[in-house]
C-alpha cells in the first residue's frame, strides 16, 4: 500500500521535472519547434523550403528581430513598450521626407534615430518621473506617433526616394541580404552584452527585485530610462531600414506590431514580471512568429486568422510564463 502510494507521488513529481526542464530550456525548446514547422511545412508544400521563401521571410522579419532586442531589455527590467511599432512608422516617414526635402542621408537617418530616443526618453520620463503605469504610458505615445505620422503625410506614403538610400535595404552580401547580416549582428551584439557587460545586469537585477536593486546603489530610474532609450532607437532603425527596403515612408507601417514583438519575446522567454529573457531566445521567438505567419499564408489562411493565431500564441505564451513561476515557486 505504502508503495503505490510513493509512486503516485513519484510520478506528478518526474513529469513536474520533466515539464520543467522543458520551459526552463526554453531556447533549446524553441529550436525544436521550429525545425518541427520547417519539417511539416516542408511535406506540406515544396515552396516552404525554397531558397526565395527562406530570403522573403528573413528580410520580412528584420524590423521585428531588430525591435524585439529592446522589448526583451524593457521585459527583464520590469516594463515594455507599445509605441514601438508607431514609432517605426513616424521614424520611417520623417526620414523619407527629410530626404525629398533635400537634407543628406546621413543627417536624416541619424534625426530619424534621434527621434526614436526622443520617443524613447519621453516614456522613460513618464514612466520613472511621473509614474505612469507603462501600459497607459505608451499607449497614449503609440497613438501620438503614429498622430504625427499620419499628419505629416495626410496618411499618404512617401515615395520618390534617392535611389542610393535603397543600398541597404537591397544590396547582399554572398546572396544574403544586408538587412539579414545587420540583424544577426545586432542580435549577437546585444546578446553578448546582455549576458557580459555590467549594465545589462543590472537590468536584470531590476526587474527581479526593484526595492533590492535601489538598496544595492543602482540608479533604477537612469537605468530604465537608458532602456526606453534604446527600444526607441532601435525602432527608429528599423523604420529607417524598412524605408530604404521599400523605398518609402509609410505612416501606416508597423500596425499591430508590438503585439508580434511582445509575443516572440515571450515566447523566447522573457517574462512580463521582468527579471528573464534572453535576446536569443527573443529571437527564435520571432523565427517562430514568423515561420507561423507564413506557413498559414502558404496554405491560403485569411489574414484574420492570421491575428487571431498571433492572439492565441501570445495568450499561450504568457500561462506557460505563468506556470514556469509555479514550477519554480
Amino acid at each position: 500500500m505504502s508503495l503505490q502510494i510513493l509512486d503516485k507521488q513519484a510520478a506528478p513529481s518526474l513529469m513536474s521535472r520533466v515539464i520543467s526542464a522543458c520551459l526552463h530550456t526554453r531556447e533549446l525548446t524553441l529550436l525544436l519547434m521550429i525545425l518541427g514547422i520547417v519539417v511539416m511545412m516542408s511535406f506540406v508544400t515544396p515552396y516552404f523550403l525554397s531558397a526565395s521563401n527562406f530570403r522573403a521571410v528573413a528580410v520580412g522579419m528584420t524590423p521585428t528581430a531588430i525591435i524585439v532586442i529592446g522589448m526583451a531589455i524593457l521585459l527583464a527590467s520590469g516594463g515594455f513598450d507599445l509605441s514601438v511599432g508607431s514609432v517605426m512608422a513616424l521614424s520611417s516617414t520623417v526620414v523619407a521626407l527629410l530626404l525629398l526635402a533635400g537634407v543628406p542621408m546621413p543627417v536624416a537617418v541619424i534625426l530619424g534615430l534621434l527621434l526614436g530616443a526622443v520617443a524613447g526618453l519621453v516614456n522613460g520620463i513618464l514612466i520613472t518621473m511621473i509614474g505612469i503605469n507603462p501600459l497607459v504610458a505608451t499607449l497614449g505615445t503609440m497613438s501620438i506617433a503614429r498622430g504625427i505620422a499620419l499628419v505629416l503625410t495626410e496618411g499618404f506614403s512617401v515615395s520618390s526616394l534617392p535611389p542610393a538610400f535603397g543600398y541597404i535595404g537591397k544590396a547582399s552580401l554572398l546572396g544574403i541580404p544586408l538587412l539579414v547580416i545587420l540583424t544577426l549582428s545586432l542580435i549577437i551584439l546585444f546578446d553578448l552584452a546582455v549576458r557580459h557587460t555590467r549594465f545589462f545586469r543590472q537590468i536584470y537585477f531590476i526587474g527581479a527585485n526593484e526595492k533590492a536593486a535601489m538598496l544595492s546603489g543602482i540608479a533604477v530610474n537612469r537605468v530604465r530610462i537608458i532602456a526606453y532609450i534604446l527600444t526607441g532607437v532601435l525602432a527608429a532603425l528599423a523604420g529607417v531600414l524598412l524605408a530604404s527596403r521599400l523605398m518609402s515612408g509609410t505612416p501606416t507601417a508597423g500596425n499591430a506590431l508590438e503585439l508580434q514583438v511582445l509575443a516572440a519575446a515571450v515566447i523566447g522567454g522573457a517574462s512580463l514580471r521582468g527579471g528573464e529573457g534572453t535576446i536569443l531566445g527573443a529571437f527564435l521567438g520571432v523565427v517562430f512568429v514568423a515561420l507561423i505567419n507564413n506557413a498559414m499564408t502558404m496554405l491560403a489562411v485569411s489574414i484574420y486568422w492570421q491575428m487571431i493565431v498571433i492572439g492565441a500564441v501570445l495568450v499561450c505564451a504568457v500561462a506557460l510564463d505563468m506556470l514556469v513561476r509555479r514550477q519554480s515557486t
